[in-house]
């Protein structure tokens, strides 16, 4: 074996033809080609996955049982191999509790400095807090409402692991019979709790049991100083049934899902270190998971912790305020008794009629029937017994549904009240998810939550000075904490996510930021001898953001790393040390090595198509003109997240590209704007929260909109790319139109794999049964009823043109397009997708195995075989995602074909050769996050190039031979070679 290279050998997973390559070791390695070519299946599920597997096999069998095994690919050989870490484009934080901060582990630095080194104020005065007497603590404790029941603890253990078995034997010794563990009482008079070892325990010595009265004081001073000297300082006051009106609250911690089901008791924590005089804020010990919103100890009471709240929004409860008053109300109905009372009534006293238009009730009266009175009002009913009244404050529309919804056992109901409300930020701790006292601790004058609102850029900014404002003490204990803070922001500049703020929501990452924060975590460990194998890196980012993360890459290379990164950007090939060139085709035409080599190999190349687009005999062409526009859509006051007050025109009937660097804003502007704000004011489809903006003026002009996102076509593997563009449906009409289905009585849905009657029962119609193994992975082998055709084999019988049902959704796209030549309907769906770059699909293909961009693309040709009727909006977010050149050229005439048709096409989008075919482009910056948000330049690409303030524009000039002026790589854009022609 040779220590130089990883050499692969029969490789055949998926379209592979039984492959051979050498790839460097210690080496930059692109592998590039044509979509479908092959590219992933080499580099993630031959090479990455022999890597992972063999490192899970070398484990013991017990550790095997908790790791997810991984199937031997089908490959011969596969040689040279190092430890393999993927890095690829999913995006698999779905939990509203992880944000950029704690997934990078910033936060939990954060944390432990803050723990270490903060300072903490009062929130009352704003005073510094210094400490507090036992004195001071039993004045406290007798503030609680007379007769209230408690008990004073000593926390003697907190989150520490072992069996304390001589603690607790120790305790006994000392004439203590209760303690609490993880918040389980136990008499140690009778047994002694039975800890595992190696789980962290929480262990609370009971000292008293205390009834608070005035005559109790001398009791509860003996033992809140037993407590203290036990503990070292600190005490709690457990209240098991605590009453409503008590006088703490910023140090407890009781109810909710943080804290375990059916622990509704307040825990108020003391501290001899804490206190001030002057205030009635109550203070406990600040500890690292004081400052952890994952975690009782520090999360935000009122919202747990998640930094939002579900609250009543009166613009979903009133849509059309020119409704009369007794039908404008969405969520009551007139017609029920109850309702029409309570508006009767409410009507009456103010002296108005239900007839009268809500919009001409003085804002008094809107107000009034929204939020409630403060005056009673009288309420009269008729009952077979009289007419009965009481007199009472209406509290309201809005009041009475949030008290239902927290009220209510049943879910019908909640979900029915939950269609009227919205996800606010959270009033208590203003979405920064921490309780109070965690957000007045501050490190050189700036709190946590201040922190995490900053950018990367700010971050590492502001933690560059921060010895200066530390005393010579904190600077000693903050110095390698700083220096690991200072680091990983460091890591996350480099990759270009220098926009992205510390508290964003990791769910709303795009596959390509995902990917880079893990490139960025994974510099930081500084391993050496990997081999990473990473998924188009450059996706999402700007031209001149590129430059930063291949500069990453080569750092990780030059470590002594082994990486492999499967892309189609140029520049990147050009920085590559070695380029595998995927092909000739895509799908069963690929899976074959075309070229080999540096760049300059691959561009002398004779038949790589990538060659074509690298040296210049191919091309994306200019259009030869622009289209004006035919009306505007205009967004008015844009100001989400980083936009400025922003006035968006675009003009409709165009192919308009909104383009900026990583982090300006477009996104916002397209998702949380446009079609927020249209599918609002459209649709009225109250489901969806807009970002803030004044208007949108001009969508009259717009029938429909349509959003092309890159997220999954279906979330079972039951569905494929024939099921959701509706190609399928007319198959399974031809094979029952064939004369053996007329025979024997066949329709259309004995040719379903998702119903009884023609799948295969043995597996439901998934063409395998999955067999459990205990210390391997779980194994998938072809049904033995059908050998994995998922149909049983009287549906097999049906043959049209000697094809089964199962073989046709073996085909590939290319394939049944040729097959089905002689059927219209069938033909113009699939002629749809081989138009968008999917001629290599299999048309049975389980959706759950789509990337992002197939998906969007698929999507895309279901659209395109819809009844075009003209202006529809067509939204699309970087569908270049995933394309190679030739791919990409596809795309772009279908893109201009949608317009062709009377449409206007928006796309968010970093590729240039997709940008320099649009009619209008809006150039959003300058910069990333607070950076950005303006308009830098709008116009033609040819008036953006000419404009020397956009990013955009300079590299722009280089794919425009209109444009005189040179980019920052002109001198890399190589001219069409010329050919002699004999004829």
């Amino acid at each position: 074996m040779s220590k130089d290279y990883i050499e692969v050998r029969g490789a055949e997973e998926h379209n592979l033809k039984n492959l051979d390559v050498r790839i460097p070791r210690e080496t930059f390695t692109v592998v590039t080609g044509l979509s479908g070519s092959g590219k992933s299946s080499l580099a993630f599920d031959t090479v990455y996955a022999e890597g992972q597997r063999r490192y899970i096999e070398s484990l013991s069998a017990y550790a095997r049982n908790f790791l997810g095994q991984m199937d031997k690919p089908k490959v011969e050989a596969v040689e040279g191999l190092s430890p393999a870490i993927s890095i690829d484009q999913k995006n698999g934080a779905n939990n509203p509790r992880s944000t950029v901060g704690t997934v990078t582990e910033l936060h939990d630095y954060l944390r432990l400095l803050y723990a270490r080194v903060g300072t903490q104020y009062d929130p009352i005065t704003g005073e510094e807090v210094g400490e507090q007497s036992a004195q001071d603590m039993v004045d406290q404790i007798l503030e609680l409402p007379e007769g209230t029941r408690a008990k004073v603890v000593a926390p003697v253990v907190r989150d520490q692991k072992g069996e304390f078995k001589d603690l607790f034997s120790d305790l006994v010794s000392e004439g203590y019979a209760r303690v609490e563990v993880d918040g389980e009482e136990f008499d140690l008079s009778f047994e002694t709790p039975e800890l595992d070892k190696n789980y962290d325990h929480t262990i609370d010595v009971v000292v008293d049991r205390v009834k608070v009265a005035p005559e109790a004081r001398s009791r509860i001073a003996d033992s809140v100083e037993t407590a203290l000297e036990e503990a070292g300082g600190v005490l709690k006051l457990i209240v098991p049934d605590p009453p409503a009106d008590l006088p703490f609250a910023s140090n407890t911690r009781s109810t909710g899902s943080l804290a375990g089901e059916g622990d509704d008791r307040l825990v108020v924590e003391f501290s001899e270190e804490l206190g001030n005089p002057n205030s009635s804020f109550r203070f406990s010990e600040i500890e690292t998971r004081s400052f952890s919103f994952n975690s009782p100890h520090g999360a935000c009471p009122e919202c747990e912790g998640l930094g939002k709240a579900k609250e009543v929004d009166p613009d979903l409860v009133v849509t059309d305020p020119s409704k009369p008053l007794k039908h404008v109300f969405e969520p009551w109905s007139y017609n029920r008794t109850y309702y029409r009372r309570q508006l009767d009534n409410v009507a009456d006293h103010f002296g108005v009629s239900v007839d009268t238009p809500f919009e001409e009730l003085s804002d008094e009266v809107q107000d009034a029937f929204l939020f409630g009175t403060t005056e009673d009002v009288v309420f009269e009913w008729t009952t077979k017994n009289g007419t009965r009244h009481k007199e009472h404050p209406f509290e309201g529309v809005v009041g009475n549904l949030e008290r239902r919804h927290v009220e209510t056992d049943s879910d019908r109901t909640r979900d029915h009240i939950e269609e009227f409300m919205a996800v606010t930020t959270c009033p208590d701790c203003n979405g920064s998810r921490l309780k109070e006292q965690s957000r007045h601790v501050r490190v050189g004058g700036t709190t946590l939550p201040e922190v995490n609102r900053m950018t990367i850029a700010g971050a590492l900014e502001h933690f560059e000075g921060l010895e200066t404002e530390l005393s010579e003490r904190d600077r000693t204990i903050a110095q390698e904490i700083l220096k690991e803070i200072r680091a990983r922001l460091g890591f996350m500049t480099e990759v270009g996510l220098e926009y992205l703020t510390l508290d964003r929501e990791a769910a709303t990452l795009s596959g390509g930021e995902s990917q880079r924060i893990r490139l960025a975590t994974q510099v930081g460990s500084g391993l050496v001898g990997v081999l990473y194998v990473l998924d188009e890196p450059s996706i999402g980012l700007h031209q001149r953001d590129n430059d930063k993360l291949l500069n990453t890459l080569e750092g990780l290379r030059d470590l002594g790393n082994t990486l492999i990164v499967v892309e189609h950007d140029e520049e990147t090939m050009r920085r590559a040390d070695e380029i595998i060139d995927m092909g000739p085709g895509p799908g069963k035409r690929g899976g074959e090595v075309v070229a080999q080599g540096d760049f300059d190999d691959i561009v002398a190349a004779d038949d790589s198509i990538t060659a074509d687009y690298l040296s210049g005999r191919k091309d994306i062409d200019v259009p030869e003109s622009r289209r004006e526009g035919d009306g505007e859509l205009v967004v008015r006051g844009a100001r989400q997240h980083n936009l400025d007050d922003l006035d968006v025109p675009i003009p409709l009937g165009t192919f308009t590209a909104v383009t900026g660097v990583s982090g300006s804003g477009k996104s916002t502007l397209m998702h949380e704007i446009l079609y927020k704000g249209l599918a609002r004011r459209m649709n009225d489809n109250t489901s969806v929260d807009p970002g803030e903006h004044d208007a949108i003026e001009g969508y009259d002009d717009i029938e429909t909109v349509r959003l092309i996102d890159q997220s999954p076509i279906g979330r079972t593997p039951r569905s494929n790319p024939a099921t959701y563009t509706g190609v399928f449906d007319y198959v399974r009409e031809l094979f029952a139109e064939t004369k053996l289905s007329k025979q024997r009585g066949y329709e259309k849905g004995r040719f379903s794999f998702n119903v009884k009657g023609g799948r295969c029962e043995a597996c439901k119609g998934q063409g395998n049964v999955k067999i459990e193994m205990n210390f391997l992975s779980d194994v998938y082998v072809p049904c033995e009823e059908c050998n994995g055709a998922r149909y049983n084999a009287e549906t097999l019988d049906v043959t049209y043109k000697d094809k089964t049902i199962a073989d046709v959704l073996d085909m590939e796209v290319d394939e049944a397009l040729d097959f089905f030549e002689a059927n219209s309907q069938i033909r113009r769906r699939l002629q749809l997708l081989h138009d968008v770059g999917l001629g290599y699909m299999q048309l049975g293909q389980p959706s759950t195995t789509l990337s992002g961009g197939e998906a969007q693309r698929v999507k895309l040709a279901e659209e395109l075989g819809k009844k075009q009727t003209g202006d529809t909006l067509y939204l699309l977010d970087e569908p270049t995602t995933g394309l190679h050149k030739e791919d990409e050229r596809k795309l772009i005439e279908v893109l201009q074909r949608l317009v062709d048709n009377g449409n206007t096409v928006l796309v968010v989008e970093h590729e240039l050769d997709l940008v320099k075919n649009a009619d209008h482009i809006v150039d959003l910056g300058p910069e990333g996050g607070a950076g950005g948000g303006t308009i830098v330049a709008s116009g033609t690409p040819e008036e953006i190039a000419a404009n020397p303030d956009s990013h955009t524009g300079r590299y722009l000039r280089d794919y425009l031979p209109d444009v005189d002026e040179e980019g920052p790589r002109s001198d890399r854009r190589k001219p069409a070679k010329v050919t002699n022609d004999d004829d």
